[in-house]
């Protein structure tokens, strides 16, 4: 019988932190919340540590005034409360759902501590890819992919080697505006990005779908992952997203995973790996009739992914500058300063003026590319 796990939740309060919290309340019996973070939503986060018996919680952004946390909480605040948490001896796996560059400094401390890590935040290996996985490999530490298509990639790779893989072929939905034609993505506002037509996520990634900036990262993050240059990872386009991902063998097998639109798979996958307990919700009823359609993306609708594997082969801080002047971008479409066009048109223009220049050895080097990027982004014109 497996032992309880003490699990270490940065970003409890997002969409990946809520159906994590699912999966914990599910097998309360293996898994123990012991720390939690949030940035700034101390209301909800104290409502967690009450509900779970948390006994450490943190606040990136530190707030004044009195909070309502329960007695038997110590409560932290700041950048490196959370590299507190991510390092506590007693943790015995790190779910990071931050998001953000800020990630990564966390990831980097878990893993020198020597935690397994569920990484839940894309930017991460975007950012610090070399640096993370060298730290990995050589503390012999877990990074358990929660992404759906990563974990699918991950669990049809068990029992096999990295040299018998072909490709790997990543899915996407599309997005909301994959059969809107072109000529009118002029006139798509915030609250109507907002909006996917599968899945239940923050504002930001769900226009990342849109745009399918947020494939473009899974290109790179898959890369760092599993070892695989761009030219062996392939995208296709899934309106159902019911297949997560496939690998393609060198003898012509294709290995693929299945399973509904719903976070709480790859959480559960990771959180308790390698055992296999009871999910949290319904899985696919065969006996059900529905349709799975695959077809192959159309780069001229979506530019941000061309842009990312560009990025990927270009290499060094390309991925850092397309990462960051994505997010700015996005970030100021969901503000109406720009319009939804202007995402990739900001993204191609921060390439154009950075290039790809050496990363550097460091985490300090990493973000002052990604600083760089924002600022240049936030000055553009629309």
């Amino acid at each position: 019988m497996e032992s309880c796990k003490n699990i270490v939740l940065l970003g409890a309060t997002g969409s990946i932190g809520q159906n994590a919290l699912r999966v914990i309340r599910k097998h309360s019996d293996r898994l123990r919340l012991i720390a939690v973070s949030a940035h700034s939503n101390h209301h909800q986060l104290a409502d967690i540590c009450q509900e779970f018996s948390v006994a450490t919680a943190a606040l990136s952004k530190p707030i004044d005034g009195p909070t309502d946390f329960p007695e038997i909480t110590t409560v932290k605040q700041g950048e490196e409360a959370l590299l507190e948490l991510a390092s506590m001896e007693e943790a015995d796996i790190v779910l990071i759902a931050t998001v953000g560059a800020s990630a990564l400094r966390s990831a980097m401390a878990a893993i020198e501590a020597g935690k397994d890590i569920a990484l839940a935040n894309k930017e991460l290996l975007v950012l610090g890819g070399s640096l993370v996985i060298e730290a990995a490999q050589r503390k012999g530490v877990r990074l358990l992919p929660v992404d759906s298509e990563h974990n699918a990639i991950f669990q049809c790779l068990q029992g096999h080697q990295t040299e018998e893989v072909e490709k790997i072929i990543l899915t996407a939905s599309g997005g909301q505006f994959r059969d809107l034609p072109v000529a009118e993505l002029v006139n798509v506002l915030p609250e109507d990005a907002i909006q996917h037509p599968n899945w239940k996520m923050g504002p930001k990634i769900t226009v990342d779908s849109s745009t399918m900036a947020n494939k473009g990262l899974e290109i790179i993050e898959a890369h760092w992952l599993f070892g695989i240059e761009a030219d062996r990872i392939e995208v296709v386009i899934h309106p159902q997203s019911i297949a997560h991902s496939f690998v393609q063998f060198r003898d012509g097998n294709i290995l693929g995973q299945f399973s509904p639109p719903s976070m709480t798979f790859p959480i559960q996958q990771c959180l308790l790996y390698p055992e296999r307990m009871q999910a949290v919700e319904p899985t696919i009823d065969f006996k059900q009739a529905f349709k799975l359609e695959f077809s192959a993306p159309d780069f001229a609708r979506y530019p941000c992914l061309n842009m990312a594997y560009q990025s990927l082969r270009a290499g060094e801080t390309a991925p850092i500058v397309f990462n960051a002047a994505n997010e700015i971008a996005v970030q100021r479409f969901l503000q109406y300063e720009i319009p939804y066009l202007a995402i990739p048109h900001s993204i191609d223009q921060a390439l154009d003026h950075f290039g790809s220049t050496p990363a550097g050895s460091s985490i300090e080097d990493r973000l002052q590319i990604d600083a760089e990027t924002r600022t240049f982004c936030c000055s553009l014109s629309t």
